[in-house]
Formats: structure tokens, sequence, C-alpha cells
């Protein structure tokens, strides 16, 4: 494997305190974004707070900036556009919160028909999500997370022991809970996209994770008789440039779709990168701490085999 770093002897263990401040703000931040998401506060797509897609296929190809200012000149404001150039479609996402006196998918028909005369088209589909089914979605949302935490622990706890598989699920829920944080201060909008985004980086944790606790298992083998900081710190050292490594590799392809993947990829990459920094982090600062803190004394954390 390729190194950046070398051979490294940092104290990780020594600034937990540290870490431990920053990670509880963050999963604080998280906690509000989850209880403002459940009251309906947060900015919601249709998948949650209800809404009106329509999916319509043009002659000719039409500019989506130019589909955004004819919806917004005729009263439809804050439109999601995703845009198909191969098959010359076009998908109009519209908030349940939107107010207009005729039904949505009617009210978009008018529009492209009045401003693009010259582009006829035909709809592909349209459908609606009514609030009942938005909060069903949301609820099966949540299960599904829980569902994957569990999951998580279940298998962290079989390969090693209980007690990491405790730090790993506690991590994992502080990756998601910083993402989601942090998509509610920058108001960014929450679809079951970026649920999808929050389960992938929730794997992509657990994985980092699950390398960081292999080497400090083979440590405990190998130095049972050291301090338990101590093992861990060299743990941890020892696969830090393997862990950049692969963490940089993931984040050079995520940044370009974050900044020219478009108005639909964006949210979706953006939590990916935000997830691989956070889950990086968390893998050697919150994680590998929480299992000096079991039963409050170093020497006694682990079985020593």
């Amino acid at each position: 494997m390729f190194e950046i770093l070398g051979k490294t002897s940092i104290d990780f263990m020594g600034l937990r305190r540290y870490s431990f401040a920053f990670s509880g703000v963050l999963t604080l931040v998280g906690l509000l974004a989850l209880v403002q998401i459940g009251r309906g506060a947060a900015n919601l797509g249709i998948d949650f707070a209800g809404g009106t897609a329509v999916q319509l296929k043009f002659e000719h190809p039409i500019p989506v900036e130019q589909a955004r200012q004819a919806l917004i000149r005729n009263g439809l404001p804050g439109v999601e556009l995703q845009e198909f150039i191969s098959d010359n479609k076009l998908m109009v996402r519209v908030k349940a919160q939107t107010t207009i006196e005729e039904k949505v998918a009617e009210k978009v028909l008018a529009v492209f028909k009045k401003d693009f005369a010259s582009n006829p088209f035909v709809v592909d589909s349209s459908y609606e999500i009514g609030p009942t089914i938005g909060q069903k979605l949301q609820k099966d949302a949540l299960i599904a997370i829980t569902i994957s935490m569990l999951g998580i622990m279940i298998y962290v706890a079989a390969r090693f022991e209980f007690r990491f598989g405790v730090a790993a699920a506690i991590a994992t829920f502080h990756d998601v809970f910083a993402v989601l944080g942090v998509f509610y201060v920058l108001d960014k909008e929450i679809s079951l996209l970026i649920v999808t985004a929050l389960l992938t980086l929730a794997g992509y944790s657990l994985t980092d994770t699950v390398v960081v606790f292999d080497r400090i298992r083979e440590n405990l083998k190998l130095r049972h008789r050291d301090p338990l900081e101590t093992v861990i710190n060299n743990a941890v050292n020892q696969v830090l440039s393997r862990t950049v490594v692969v963490s940089l590799t993931v984040i050079l392809v995520l940044i370009p779709l974050t900044l020219a993947g478009g108005e639909v990829l964006h949210d979706f990459s953006l939590a990916l990168l935000l997830g691989v920094i956070v889950g990086t982090y968390s893998s050697v600062f919150v994680a590998s701490p929480l299992l000096i803190l079991w039963k409050g004394t170093p020497g006694k954390l682990l079985r020593r085999r």
C-alpha cells in the first residue's frame, strides 16, 4: 500500500478529551436536526413533505436554467429540476408548500406549453405525494437507519467483542448525526436520496473502523503487557497511512461530483464527501478512544488473549 505519512507516533488517545467535546457538539446538532425533521421544521424534500413530480419528454433539448426561470415567472419558485440529456427529458419536482390556485401538475404543463410552444412535449409520468405518505416515508427512513445501526453492532460484536460492537455503533451514529446536522445548519434539502447517502456512509465508516479494530486486536495479542492507551495508539498509527490513502482516493472522486455533478447529484455527493471526512475522523478519534472508556479503567478494558 502506498504510504503518504510513513511511520508516525501521534498520541491520539491523549487528544480524546478534545475529540469527545467536538464530537459531542456535532452529535447534539444532529439530534436537533432529527427532532426538527420529525416536526417538519427542516427543509424536507417532496419525499417527506409531500408534493408533485412531473416528468416531461421534449422533442428538442431544453435548457434547465430557462425552464427554471419560466417556472419562477409563473409563480412556481423553488422547484427542483433534473435533466436527462440523452432522452430530452426533464423531471420537475414541486413541494406541497407551493401555493397556487390550480393543481400543480396542470400549472407546470401550462407553463411549458406557453413558454416553450415551439418545443412540443409529452408527459412521461406525473404523481403526487401527500403529507400522510411523506410522514410514513420519514418513519420508514428512521427505521432503516436504526436497523442498519443494530446490524453494525451485531456484526462487530460477533467478529470482535461486544464492547467493540458498541464502540463501532456509537461512532457510526456519530457520523450519521454529524452529516445530518451539517445539512440542517446549511438548510440543505433532506430527501430519500440523502437517507441513501447516510446509509452508504454508515457502511464506509464501519469498514474504516473495522480496519483499526483489527490492528488493535492484533496488537493486544502481541503486546498484552503494554498499557492499553499505548496499544491503541500504536495500532492507529500503524494503519493511519492506509486510512488517509483510502479516504483521499474516495474524496478525489467525490469533489468533482460535488462541484460539477449537477443539482440532483450535488447534495448526494456533498453528503458522501462530508461522511468520508467525518468517518475517517471518527474511526481514529471516536471509536478507538471509546474502548478506553469501557468500565472506566484502561487496564481492564479488554480481555487479554
